[in-house]
């Protein structure tokens, strides 16, 4: 692999010439400049970004830490941010955290090392306090599908209305025993949808009873276990909202295991909108959150912010989407839309 000495070489200049030549700093006469553009083209030279960006601090990288890439809601947000960096000719450096603090931290870290441009992260559990450091950093963050009060970029949904339309939805239904499988209590994102939850309950005369409440882990079988937990409960819950669609189909797992026609006797539903939720059986009710467009957003405020120098820090707070489908549906309320559908 050719270096910027062989161009050097070949152009017959100094290394700091090619240097000042490719990076457009500098002065460096046509005739020159010509002659090493032929070099590069001759040897098929490419630049180490990486140590290119250690001398001018920037590499055209952008890096993105998510929580969970085996989680379908992360990858359309990350597909997104992709696409749209792509378009601006930079590229997505991909970390994956597995939900741990600790592995969020390290890859903050490592991604400041290799000098990227700006950094977006995803449903992060870090506190305040930490990222009162990061918002301090020359590096533009961008925070997804989570909020803060500090000054530091951030795009999300609005998590309690969201939690609150699909337990609304459930009553509007005229289901009794509502319960809700939870996210992880470190996760923002799943305390503002437990707040949703609580707040439609008693807006409407609910009872709002814990023990109705059980955690899971936002995973597939995290959601098969609380729903295993809530079939133990002395009244059994006629429906349940989920924190998140992976959990809603582990629910459906637990009830189709346990005989328990959904929605018939048990109402389920799910909050994100992943495809897959469309293809289960039956199709899940869920509350959307435009993902593709939120990993946009991200790397046009990132670009926004080193195209002005100036932080200017947004927090932009997005409408979820109530998605009725046949798993929270009364069988009566079900047959008179597919007939309507029909027509």
């Amino acid at each position: 692999m050719a270096t910027i000495k062989d161009v050097a070489k070949l152009a017959g200049v100094s290394v700091s010439t090619v240097s000042r030549a490719l990076n457009g700093s500098g002065y460096v006469d046509r005739t020159t400049e010509e002659r090493v553009m032929a070099a590069v083209k001759q040897l098929n030279y490419k630049p180490n970004q990486i140590a290119r960006g250690l001398i001018s601090k920037k590499t055209k990288t952008f890096g993105l830490i998510l929580p969970d890439i085996s989680n379908p809601f992360f990858p359309e947000m990350a597909r997104g941010a992709e696409d749209e960096a792509s378009k601006h000719g930079y590229n997505i450096i991909l970390c994956n955290s597995d939900w741990q603090i600790e592995k969020e931290k390290m890859h903050l870290n490592l991604l400041q090392q290799k000098c990227v441009d700006g950094i977006i992260l995803v449903g992060s559990r870090i506190n305040e306090q930490y990222l009162s450091v990061l918002s301090k950093s020359a590096t533009p963050i961008v925070l997804l599908d989570r909020t803060s009060a500090l000054d530091i970029h951030s795009i999300s949904t609005n998590n309690v209305l969201g939690a609150y339309l699909a337990t609304k939805h459930l009553i509007d239904q005229g289901y009794q025993n509502i319960a809700h499988i939870a996210g992880p209590a470190l996760s923002p994102s799943a305390q503002q949808r437990l707040a949703g939850y609580r707040k439609a309950l008693v807006e409407h005369h609910r009872v709002f009873d814990l023990v109705l409440v059980t955690e899971g882990d936002y995973r597939i079988a995290g959601g098969t276990l609380a729903m295993q937990r809530l079939l133990r409960l002395a009244t059994i819950p006629d429906a349940v909202f989920c924190a998140n669609d992976l959990m809603a189909i582990g629910a459906l797992e637990a009830l189709q295991q346990a005989g328990v026609k959904v929605p018939e006797e048990i109402a389920l539903v799910g909050y994100d909108g992943i495809n897959l939720a469309r293809y289960v059986n039956p199709k899940l009710t869920t509350i959307i959150q435009p993902t593709y467009q939120m990993g946009i957003m991200a790397v046009q405020l990132i670009l926004e912010t080193i195209s002005s120098g100036q932080k200017n820090f947004k927090s932009i707070e997005l409408d979820p989407i109530l998605e009725i489908r046949e798993s929270s549906l009364r069988r009566e309320t079900y047959a008179k839309t597919s007939c309507i559908s029909d027509r």
